[in-house]
């Protein structure tokens, strides 16, 4: 946890050991960097308002280095300050002030998803028409060309490509891929989904794979090569 508030940082950790987690704190960015690269955390509680370096910035250069679960704090409430956060790869976003036990619920929800993800025997590749997604490493190719996305942006093409052309309303992308319910996780799913379009689509504006099913949901549209492997 990268948070230079002595008191909060205090209050959280208690928190968060409660439910059986190790958890290191820092107070400032560059130690959240040293720290992160050291230690190889599950999991990231990054506070944006940091001193040395911007939590902002520690998410862009973490997000290249690594696939770690990222969570956001911040003051800032609007909707641009949030869209900036996921494009840079953060996973889930927490505005201030909130409760300890949002804060340790979306942590929960994270660090399953990142652990249900590298189980089962699922297929390791799947392919719905020009989407190429390699679950064991990471990887999305669209048309054969790599697409870097972040770990909550790929947990929710995975589930669309799991089921091709198959709508799935916001609700159930929130329950499946972030764990919990809360309404304005509904415009975190919006965001996912437009930072998507811009990777994926040719026409970020005019959709073929990421389709919105207005009044419904959104859901990854069949090709007509669709395949698994």
């Amino acid at each position: 946890m990268a948070e230079d508030d002595e008191k909060q940082s205090r209050l959280i950790r208690i928190y968060l050991e409660r439910e059986g987690n190790a958890v290191h704190v820092v107070a400032d960015g560059r130690a959240a960097l040293e720290r992160a690269r050291s230690s190889k955390p599950d999991l990231i509680v990054l506070d944006v308002m940091l001193p040395l370096v911007d939590g902002l910035d520690v998410c862009r250069i973490l997000r290249t280095e690594s696939a770690v679960p990222i969570l956001l704090l911040t003051a800032r409430t609007t909707e641009e300050d949030m869209l900036l956060g996921l494009d840079l790869g953060a996973d889930d976003y927490l505005t201030k002030p909130y409760s300890p036990r949002e804060l340790t619920a979306r942590v929960r929800a994270l660090l399953r998803r990142s652990r249900n993800s590298g189980g089962a025997a699922e297929p390791a590749v799947l392919r719905v028409g020009a989407v190429e997604l390699d679950t064991a490493r990471f990887e999305v190719r669209v048309a054969g060309r790599p697409v870097t996305l972040t770990a909550k942006e790929f947990a929710i093409l995975e589930m669309l490509a799991r089921e091709p052309g198959r709508v799935f309303t916001r609700a159930q992308i929130i329950e499946r891929v972030f764990g919990f319910d809360r309404d304005v996780m509904e415009r975190t799913v919006d965001a996912h989904m437009m930072n998507m379009r811009r990777k994926v689509e040719a026409d970020p504006q005019r959709p073929r794979l990421l389709e919105t099913v207005y009044g419904r949901g959104y859901r990854l549209a069949e090709g007509s090569d669709s395949a698994r492997s």
